[in-house]
């Protein structure tokens, strides 16, 4: 199906004002982009492998939104240019000019597909749903990815970090953890690896179809994943469902939520457990070590890649 996309230049004081605006016109999943850095309460709710760069604010903001290709959209266009023109009054709403477009046939939020092809972490071979496998002498194992809108293809550093101590510390049986489950990459291969009880933690419901989805595409529907949709770190209802005597915690989120984390997941794990830990940009590195002692971990390995590090921690027996 094709989508005409149209894009208002805006200003950044001004776009929750348009978003309301195109809101009330009928016009529904506006997406906003600008360069307003996000606050720490923001970045606290982000369970996400890594933050792209966003550069210095601007002041500039592009709202865009997608409407069925075909139709005449004429009028709704010249109802929300008369709306610009009355906001000019009381708020800067910038040039305010309205740039249009069509999308191809694919779905514009599968677009994403044509940058994700198969690879390799280390023996692993890591393949979507749509592409055949290319090597055919691979014998060793296979995993079926799909992230969809949930974040996870086991392609970034940080998650690369988490698989290799999780192939190294899961042992058969294992019981884990998975918080920021996003694709569910994670738990899949913890499951290969030989575990048998995982649960996991996301803030987005996306992630629910996208784990969903993807066990099934490695025949672990009946594996029993429990997803648990909310924040670990605040959220009583979430942690007494999440419960504890957790033998592995993997925890693939930034820093800057890691270490307020900590000290539920350190509860959520057994003595002795073992604490999984990525996402870390090399200069956050010092602080994470220190915020493991400071939560009575015994940091076991601090694994780099590229500008990434991991760490392995042990809780006490």
């Amino acid at each position: 199906m094709k989508y005409d996309k149209y894009t208002i230049e805006t200003t950044t004081e001004a776009e929750d004002i348009v978003i309301s605006m195109l809101d009330d016109l009928g016009v529904e999943g506006a997406q906003i982009e600008d360069k307003i850095p996000l606050t720490e309460d923001e970045l606290s709710g982000m369970f996400v492998d890594i933050m792209p760069p966003v550069g210095e604010d601007d002041g500039k903001a592009y709202i865009s939104f997608y409407l069925d290709a075909g139709e005449d959209h004429a009028d709704l266009i010249k109802s929300i240019r008369a709306e610009l023109d009355d906001m000019k009054s009381y708020v800067d709403t910038g040039s305010c000019v309205i740039t249009a477009s069509t999308t191809d046939d694919e779905d514009f939020l599968n677009n994403w597909k044509k940058y994700f092809h198969q690879f390799y972490i280390d023996d692993i071979l890591f393949i979507p749903s749509w592409e055949r496998i290319e090597d055919t002498t691979h014998s060793g194992m296979v995993i079926h990815i799909d992230p969809g809108t949930a974040f996870g293809t086991g392609m970034h550093e940080t998650t690369q970090l988490c698989i290799r101590a999780l192939r190294k510390y899961v042992t058969p049986g294992t019981r884990m953890l998975d918080v920021g489950t996003g694709s569910g990459v994670l738990s899949i291969l913890a499951y290969k690896f030989g575990a048998t009880d995982i649960a996991g933690t996301d803030l987005d419901i996306c992630a629910e179809a996208a784990v969903e989805d993807n066990m099934a595409a490695n025949g672990l529907a009946d594996a029993g994943f429990k997803l648990i949709i909310g924040n670990l770190i605040d959220d009583v209802n979430v942690q007494n469902e999440v419960g504890d005597g957790y033998d592995i915690v993997a925890a693939n989120i930034l820093a800057q939520v890691l270490i307020p984390l900590m000290p539920q997941g350190v509860k959520c794990l057994k003595p002795g457990g073992i604490y999984i830990m990525s996402g870390i940009i090399d200069d956050k590195e010092d602080e994470m070590r220190a915020a493991c002692r400071e939560n009575g971990l015994e940091i076991l390995e601090v694994n780099h890649q590229g500008e990434w590090v991991g760490i392995v921690a042990r809780k006490p027996e």
